[in-house]
């Protein structure tokens, strides 16, 4: 055992308040494939800790990618990789769940296995090695890339899957490896890769193959979703102060209605909703006693009706707050007043894009007044520096729409003396499954490089800007697997780096370009087609035609039958 893993482990434990050991039951091992701050950051990991501890019949514990010393002493050592609450190895746990947020962890859900001593591939591992499940955004929108590795794939929400995925695991668990996956395949939002019948052929050929998977179904993966929130709480389960930001997380709402284009979670987790007033004050109370922040939690917290009030309540009880993003056609003052009054340094805005054409083709619906309101906002709560976030490499856009960031950013700076610093974050944009984008191809690197030195050189000689950016090719990486498929699959399961990945793809003459940088037809036959996430590609494919006309799509409202999500 590695004497400095498990020191750092029990080290971390220590200064944790509400983690749970009861050693009951079935082993469940919680995953996020990435370091302990970031995963602790993350409310997910705490609602399904949660809710998996409170059975009674579950004992879960969590895992994190080990820091970069200890993971270089584990393989070294040839040690295993051990949980953080009872430093038990990997491999002695009967259910693996990974928490996947973001494709960049794909290559860290290699490596955990690895050091856990579990094979990666799901077709190798027997009746006596642990079943592995994945959930979370990317297993959502489009699980195929990872699908040679895990068993199953929680397709949708775990508040309304898991209870019901792990009784059946707990109810059959008597039966064979095989047999136990075509149980938990039945379980509604649960997708088992091997169960899928899968055939070739289609309309597409490529550089990879002549026959392109396809896949088909008679009954399609439906996405599960929580209808009423206020039935499952969700804030901060475990306290600790190692996190990104040091906070006590609550969550206000779930999914967002505002149609932008781009946006999978816009479109992948709807139909919105909020948590009440009444739940979200007792959460508050909650976690008055520990001090900390609060950090509120949802697609655009100044989209919720009673966010006002919801802050004044927050400063009453003497407890500072933060927000996880606010819209700026929809924050008000009193919302920015809170911040401020909470210690907030800098305020950021998303106006995503520069200029009036290219905010009808998003569909945003932020204008320029929008963003000098939120803006004025700030500095009138006394916050004198601003982060304003921007695409590049959009479908429709030209280097005259890049120009018009420039010019947006130059009229803010004259806007008031008292702005001391504006830093913009532009990055390439990803196309993303399950947006009427998915057919678009990414912009090649010339172009992005071309936008990027544009927006440099017309903001160079402006005082107090800065700019900063992805690199290119990260975002490419996070390009080919987002709309990858299960060509794909073998090689990331090869793949513990980015670095490596690039190079397998190399070396199996992979055309990255072909999930990069190809237009796809729209009777194309998609890898995450099988997925039903409650609209068809009607919906989308109308909503791209309605962004080539620049046309607006309002929000969601109230009885509204539009994408099918509420029908």
């Amino acid at each position: 055992m590695s004497r400095s893993q498990e020191t750092d482990l029990k080290s971390k434990l220590a200064t944790e308040v509400g983690y749970k050991v009861h050693g009951a039951g079935k082993k469940f091992a919680l995953i996020y494939p990435n370091l302990y701050k970031v995963g602790m950051s993350n409310l997910g990991i705490h609602i399904i800790y949660q809710l998996l501890n409170s059975r009674g019949d579950i004992s879960c514990e969590r895992f994190f990618l080990p820091e970069q010393k200890i993971l270089a002493e584990l393989e070294k050592s040839n040690q295993s990789i051990l949980s953080l609450e009872t430093q038990t190895p990997l491999n002695k746990f009967h259910i693996l769940g990974f928490a996947v947020s973001f494709e960049q962890d794909y290559f860290n859900v290699v490596k955990i296995l690895q050091l856990g001593k579990i094979k990666v591939r799901a077709a190798e591992r027997t009746n006596f090695d642990p079943i592995i499940i994945a959930g979370g955004p990317c297993a959502t929108f489009n699980p195929e890339p990872l699908a040679k590795i895990f068993d199953a794939f929680v397709i949708g929400e775990a508040e309304v899957i898991l209870p019901q995925l792990i009784d059946t695991l707990k109810n059959f668990e008597h039966l064979p490896r095989e047999e136990l996956l075509q149980k938990i395949s039945a379980v509604p939002g649960i997708y088992v890769p091997v169960e899928m019948e899968r055939w070739k052929g289609g309309k597409v050929e490529s550089k990879i193959t002549t026959n392109l998977p396809i896949y088909q179904s008679t009954n399609l993966v439906k996405r599960q979703w929580l209808k009423n929130l206020d039935d499952f709480p969700a804030h901060s389960t475990i306290i600790t102060g190692d996190t990104e930001f040091n906070m006590y997380l609550i969550e206000t709402a779930r999914g967002c209605g505002r149609h932008c284009r781009f946006c999978m979670a816009g479109y992948a987790f709807r139909k919105p909703r909020n948590r009440s007033l009444e739940v979200l004050k007792a959460e508050v109370e909650d976690a008055v006693k520990f001090g900390k922040k609060i950090g509120l939690m949802g697609a655009a917290i100044s989209d919720y009706p009673q966010i006002n009030e919801l802050c004044k309540f927050i400063l009453e009880k003497n407890l500072s707050m933060s927000v996880a993003s606010f819209r700026a056609d929809s924050v008000t003052y009193e919302l920015v007043a809170a911040l401020a009054e909470s210690g907030l340094k800098t305020l950021t805005i998303a106006p995503e894009v520069g200029s009036k054409k290219m905010c009808q083709v998003i569909n945003k619906g932020i204008t320029e007044e929008n963003v000098f309101s939120a803006v004025e906002f700030g500095l009138k709560a006394g916050i004198k520096n601003f982060k304003l976030y921007f695409m590049i490499g959009l479908p429709f856009e030209e280097l005259a729409d890049v120009e018009e960031i420039a010019n947006l950013t130059v009229r803010l700076k004259n806007f008031s003396s008292k702005i001391a610093k504006l830093t913009l974050s532009v990055n390439p944009f990803i196309p993303k499954p399950f947006t009427p984008f998915q057919w678009s191809p990414m912009a090649d690197k010339k172009y992005l490089q071309t936008a990027l030195k544009l927006l440099r050189d017309k903001l160079k000689s402006v005082r107090g800007v800065e700019i900063i950016s992805e690199s290119i090719k990260s975002a490419e990486v996070q390009g080919i697997l987002s709309r990858g498929d299960r060509n794909l699959a073998e090689i990331v399961a090869q793949s513990d780096s980015p670095k490596k990945f690039l190079q397998l793809l190399k070396d199996n003459n992979v055309d990255a370009d072909f999930y990069l940088r190809r237009e796809r037809n729209f009777d194309e036959v998609l890898a995450w087609d099988f997925l039903d996430l409650g609209f068809d590609k009607k919906y989308l494919r109308d909503e791209f035609n309605r962004a080539a006309e620049l046309k607006f799509t309002p929000p969601c409202f109230e009885g509204c039958k539009r994408c099918g999500v509420c029908t």
